[in-house]
């Protein structure tokens, strides 16, 4: 499960700065023709209308300089880093540890585990369990078990411990709670990244195993200009 909410994305003033940045190297900013659009969302610009700015329009003549840019490799596509997004992102700690691995163009302030741990009781909404199977299945020993009431057992240990911890305040109970938590519990963290960590991200993670990561991706092609992240025209 993978939860993307509060987007917040470029105003008009920040892509101004941008495309300036990117023409700064061949001094070419009579060149630019990014403006504010007249007929706002009128659908005939030439360029790349941005709604969320209240209609500025990403010319035709930067976007293909942009695009141009992006071919050419990341030591020519530094704007790329400049094109900011704010997002709060809630998912599984396993899917966090990956996440994790993109440590250059990001920044996240977390909701604290080691903090926070106790604060509410345990429900199964707390974690990502949608492909637990509820049919039996054997262990080793012939015992036959259900992945899906494992985690409902689970959850009841952490809420004993939980308790415990509640009303001694006894670190050795904390511990019980920290070491028992499944890489499935939930985290949310507000993430800043920008379009050129994201553009790592697609290409690595667009077809990966877990579906938090398809479904990131998919989140990505929503975001504007976002053929400069994919490499991919949009329809």
């Amino acid at each position: 499960m993978i939860k993307i909410e509060n987007v917040v994305l470029p105003h008009e003033k920040q892509w101004e700065t941008v495309i300036r940045g990117m023409r700064n190297p061949l001094n070419s900013w009579d060149k630019s023709d990014s403006e504010e659009c007249r007929n706002i969302f009128c659908g005939d610009c030439d360029g790349e209308c941005l709604p969320h700015t209240n209609g500025f329009i990403i010319g035709s003549n930067d976007l293909d300089l942009m695009k141009r840019l992006d071919k050419a490799g990341t030591e020519h596509r530094k704007f790329m880093r400049m094109i900011t997004v704010y997002v709060d992102i809630t998912a599984p700690l396993y899917w966090w540890k990956e996440f994790d691995t993109y440590k250059v163009g990001t920044v996240a302030n977390s909701c604290s585990t080691m903090h926070k741990i106790a604060a509410k009781e345990f429900t199964l909404e707390d974690f990502s369990c949608e492909h637990l199977e509820t049919i039996s299945r054997l262990d080793e020993d012939g015992e036959e078990y259900k992945p899906y009431m494992l985690m409902k057992e689970m959850i009841k240990c952490l809420n004993a411990c939980r308790k415990t911890f509640m009303e001694t305040k006894n670190k050795t109970d904390w511990w019980q709670l920290i070491q028992l938590l499944p890489s499935s519990y939930n985290q949310k963290r507000t993430v800043m990244l920008n379009y050129e960590v994201l553009a790592n991200m697609y290409h690595q993670r667009k077809k990966h195993k877990l579906d938090e990561w398809r479904t990131f991706c998919e989140w990505i092609k929503t975001l504007p200009c976002s053929e400069l992240i994919t490499g991919e025209e949009n329809e």
